[in-house]
């Protein structure tokens, strides 16, 4: 059953299970241990709640190019149904018990941001926290990019991976964005000044703009 249908009355009590949520999970000693308990909070979803985050993305990103928006919106809804059935099938195999390395301070400080996102003024904190959950099982419990190899960026360039390493064009320009999971990605900032193959003929203005709509667009929240 979809857990998104609440009205205003409630959303208190939303946040602040999310809040005491968010403190379970910065208790979390180990890889396996944090990829149990986001499995056990994302299951209670069904995909149902993923259909509704891909259309939420659609609307969101409508006025971009039809070319770059429909490649952008393949990859996310790959990206979070792809992510959605990992955990699935990771639970039901017992896959997080064989995880030991430990999880670091930087990781478990990703959860008091996470916390601050989805408060009172958020219209939707139960998706973004499920937005949240889904990027901290890919960062954290995958060693992979908040954001899926292939993702399109503004300037032509995609998340890669090259000899088993992660790049990502944007790893180092989301300083400035509160909600941003750049800071807690494993991914490296792209070699050559954030591009490996840099835009055609890009203007100060284009590399500036593409940093912008990666800010816009690229911090899904629901």
């Amino acid at each position: 059953m979809s857990l998104f249908g609440f009205n205003a009355k409630n959303s208190t009590d939303t946040v602040r299970q999310i809040a005491d949520e968010c403190r379970d999970l910065q208790q979390a000693t180990t890889r396996g241990e944090l990829g149990a308990k986001i499995a056990t909070l994302v299951l209670r979803h069904s995909p149902i709640d993923i259909q509704q985050m891909k259309r939420n993305f659609g609307k969101k990103v409508e006025d971009l190019s039809p070319e770059y928006r429909d490649e952008l919106i393949r990859k996310i809804n790959e990206h979070l149904l792809g992510t959605y059935q990992a955990i699935r099938l990771g639970n039901q195999q017992g896959a997080f018990g064989t995880m030991n390395e430990p999880v670091t301070l930087l990781q478990k400080s990703y959860w008091d941001m996470v916390a601050g996102q989805c408060g009172p003024d958020d219209q939707k904190p139960k998706i973004r926290f499920l937005n949240y959950l889904l990027a901290a099982f890919c960062m954290f419990v995958q060693n992979e990019p908040g954001h899926a190899v292939g993702t399109p960026f503004p300037g032509g360039d995609t998340v890669k991976v090259i000899d088993g390493i992660y790049y990502c064009p944007v790893r180092e320009m989301a300083g400035d964005v509160d909600a941003a999971i750049c800071p807690f990605c494993p991914a490296l900032q792209t070699l050559a000044i954030g591009y490996l193959k840099p835009p055609v003929n890009a203007t100060p203005h284009q590399k500036q703009e593409f940093i912008r709509n990666c800010h816009d667009f690229h911090n899904f929240n629901g």
